[in-house]
């Protein structure tokens, strides 16, 4: 699966504004420019995984919601992935995978 640069800028973009930040603000905190910020929002350069897990504390978002738009927090976290699971294991792992996520569940 290759990354979507413009999605993770639109995800990194929504977050800053949500948190209250100005471009201007975080680019002071992560030590960049406005211009490598703001390329970076628009998808047209690409952020490095040292550089997402900075914005991402400083944002107070997890990796995981700028890459895939998914968070723990949420109750669909995992759902397109267990589904594609599912839908390509035998009746036989289906079954498997149901009693072990039941087991673990059960607390």
């Amino acid at each position: 699966m290759a990354l979507d640069y413009n999605i993770i800028g639109e995800r990194l973009k929504k977050a800053r504004t949500e948190k209250g930040l100005t471009q201007e603000k975080l680019a002071e905190k992560l030590d960049v420019s406005i211009a490598f910020l703001s390329r970076i929002e628009r998808g047209s350069s690409h952020i490095s995984l040292k550089r997402l897990s900075q914005v991402c504390d400083i944002l107070g978002v997890t990796e995981g919601m700028i890459l895939n738009g998914s968070s723990s927090a949420s109750k669909t976290y995992l759902s397109s992935e267990f589904d594609a699971l599912l839908k390509d294991s035998t009746p036989d792992k289906q079954k498997l995978i149901y009693k072990i996520a039941k087991v673990i569940n059960e607390d």
